[in-house]
């Protein structure tokens, strides 16, 4: 009896299923973006439907407040977790977000695709880059999922890879899903400027994504702070 190929399985809205099939068993798909109509969004879900499927993607909350209405165009950047009884979707709002989510599964010990989505909807990249190379562990340790050993492992694993270039800033794509970020630099700067005003941390974070999502991607950092607080 011929044997079948392996299936690749990805979940329509409704439940049905999309069958992807490669030609040879070694064969490994790699989704590194979704395009088309946002169906629907929560928090930590969307459904994307494109050539009439909708796919379940999950996403972190920094990325569920960037995205668009439904009914309108959404791209996001994914990561597929092929496992033998599911295939998973991530997705999320910029490149520097999907890879910074690749940088936890594959490389802290301890931290899997739940616990990084949590760690990145408490805090936008831009905070969790600035905290690992701090050394904050007691800021990393308020994520939801992980402890003070966990906190240390993020330091410790990814302070090299998280460093800034001699230059300055990292140069982060925009986001690719409706709403673009503000400028790292100044995101950081706003933040930083609302601890020093008695805002905790994760509070400041919230409130200057917020504001970037409302000024747009040129919005300094004076700005932000304004509408932070107003």
């Amino acid at each position: 009896m011929a044997r079948r190929s392996p299936s690749r399985t990805l979940r329509h809205a409704r439940r049905a299923r999309l069958e992807i099939t490669p030609h040879r068993c070694t064969s490994i798909i790699v989704i590194t973006s979704i395009k088309g109509t946002l169906v629907s969004a929560t928090p930590l879900h969307a459904i994307v439907e494109l050539n009439g499927f909708g796919y379940e993607v999950n996403i972190p909350l920094t990325s569920a407040e960037k995205l668009p209405a439904p009914g309108t165009e959404v791209k996001l950047h994914t990561h597929v977790i092929y496992r033998e009884d599911a295939q998973t979707l991530y997705g999320f709002a910029t490149i520097a977000d999907r890879d910074f989510f690749r940088l936890m599964i594959e490389h802290v010990t301890g931290i899997g695709p739940k616990s990084a989505l949590g760690i990145m909807s408490r805090l936008s990249v831009e905070s969790l880059e600035s905290a690992i190379r701090s050394g904050d562990i007691g800021l990393l340790a308020k994520c939801p999922g992980i402890g003070k050993k966990t906190a240390e492992r993020l330091v410790v694993e990814l302070k090299s890879k998280v460093e800034l270039p001699s230059g300055g800033a990292k140069n982060n794509p925009p986001a690719t899903s409706g709403a673009s970020a503000a400028p790292a630099s100044a995101h950081r700067d706003a933040i930083a400027a609302l601890v020093a005003l008695g805002y905790k941390a994760p509070d400041a974070d919230t409130a200057i994504r917020q504001a970037a999502l409302a000024l747009g991607a040129s919005a300094n950092t004076e700005a932000l702070i304004k509408k932070a607080l107003s």
